[in-house]
């Protein structure tokens, strides 16, 4: 402890309290009340009801959450009473002692790493805890540094007929701290079962595969995937993951931005302008950049209660569920079939609910008489690729093979081979024996 007689602020008070509380022999009323009285100089009535409180409030100490203890006292009826008391008779609370150090604890049922401050964040991070403020940057400050300074470059993707698209890269320095923190401290956490994308064993191809040989399949997508997941939610997967309060403070700092108002006002034109609207409000504010490695992996986790919402949903039509990034499919039989529309109004409320929307644009509702395709995959009897799409791949290579890569580069792609490569791994994910063929055409090519 350490004795001062300040003037303080309600904010300075109720930290002090709570960091009181925390430091208290025990978790009873009765000591923290010693505790409280002891800060504030003398024994207090106000400060034996607000002991009281928090007891009721916190059956167990929340020693990884000092502000949030503190924003609870603030908050409380014995506080604010006391502080309409002190105003009246000019008599500002006083604050005798602070506890320097209240303990740190962490609990938690996942494999995650014990991370109990801020120093120790920066040790696994191998920076030191003044670079962990200038990246995380918890004022927000970087948003109006010069560009040379800035954490972010940027990048507008245009699309006809629809709201351009901002690829938000993290600079080489902050980017390798968020691989870090992917690898190291975001892994051990597990996405829902329905997650495909991102997802270490899964993929666009065992998503899809969920959904063969039914009935109906449904395809919805979600607007604005990675811009509508808020800090707020980042926070709450890294406190739920069991990191302190400090530390999911930092983490989320180091994994989500504010895109600056000299960018957003560099939007190109294109898509509806409500659309235009929603999305530059969701970039001015902190949010999950679209180009940094963190995001694909948060966006998973920040949406798990949706994915278990929207599981359940689909059960109550004996239908199955799955998503691939922002992509959602559903598929059952007749349930789904005859209450189809009624089925996604309720998809769409459980997404609003959750602070997403639906582009509606993008519903599909196919029978099995038409081609059911998932994230691009064909799905009616077997996971498969388009026969236009191999189609089109096949005449590609062949007239590779006889007029030369260079007449077939129409869009001047720069690494022309890496893209074919891609293109024929990606059929032979789905479809094996297609993708040897095409591999086998590929080989004729004289680069």
């Amino acid at each position: 402890m350490l004795a001062r007689t300040p003037h303080p602020s309600p904010e300075a008070v109720s930290t002090a309290l709570a960091d009181a509380f925390l430091a208290a022999e025990q978790w009873n009323a009765e000591a923290l009340a010693r505790a409280g009285n002891h800060t504030c100089g003398s024994p207090r009535r106000w400060i034996t009801t607000l002991a009281a409180h928090i007891v009721a409030s916190y059956p167990r100490p929340p020693v990884d959450a000092p502000r949030e203890l503190a924003a609870v006292v603030r908050q409380s009826k014995p506080f604010t009473r006391a502080l309409a008391r002190a105003s009246r008779t000019g008599k500002p609370l006083p604050l005798k002692h602070y506890t320097l150090d209240p303990a740190v604890a962490r609990h938690s049922p996942l494999d995650v790493p014990d991370i109990g401050n801020l120093s120790e964040l920066a040790r696994l991070l191998g920076i030191t805890p003044g670079e962990l403020e200038w990246f995380a940057d918890p004022k927000h400050l970087n948003r109006n540094a010069a560009p040379i300074l800035a954490h972010y470059r940027y990048v507008w993707h245009t699309r006809p007929g629809r709201v351009p698209r901002l690829l938000e890269v993290p600079a080489p320095r902050l980017r390798a701290l968020q691989r870090v923190v992917l690898s190291q401290l975001l892994c051990p956490i597990p996405p829902h079962p329905a997650a495909h994308g991102f997802v270490p064993g899964r993929s666009a191809v065992t998503g899809a595969g969920a959904h063969t040989g039914k009935l109906v399949v449904v395809n919805l997508d979600l607007a604005t995937f990675f811009a509508k997941v808020t800090a707020g939610r980042v926070f709450g997967v890294m406190r739920q993951a069991g990191y302190a309060e400090a530390v999911a403070h930092r983490l989320t700092g180091l994994c989500t931005h504010r895109v600056p108002a000299r960018v957003l006002s560099q939007m190109p034109p294109g898509g509806d302008p409500a659309d235009r609207f929603a999305l530059r409000q969701a970039l001015a504010l902190p949010h999950l950049p679209q180009g940094a490695p963190t995001s694909p992996m948060l966006a998973n986790l920040a949406v798990r209660r949706m994915d278990s919402r929207l599981a359940g949903w689909a059960r109550r039509f004996d239908a199955g569920y799955t998503r691939y990034a922002d992509d959602l499919a559903f598929s059952g039989g007749r349930d789904l079939a005859r209450g189809a529309d009624a089925f996604i109004a309720g998809v769409g409320r459980i997404v609003a609910d959750e602070g997403h929307r639906l582009n509606h644009r993008k519903t599909r509702v196919r029978g099995a008489s038409a081609r059911q395709s998932v994230t691009g995959v064909v799905v009616n009897a077997h996971p498969n690729v388009r026969r236009t799409d191999i189609d089109r791949l096949k005449a590609i290579l062949h007239n590779c093979a006889t007029y030369g890569p260079s007449s077939q580069n129409l869009e001047g792609h720069a690494e022309f081979q890496a893209q074919l490569l891609g293109r024929i791994a990606w059929v032979a994910g789905v479809n094996p024996h297609r993708g040897a063929q095409l591999r086998a055409v590929y080989r004729r090519i004289s680069w």
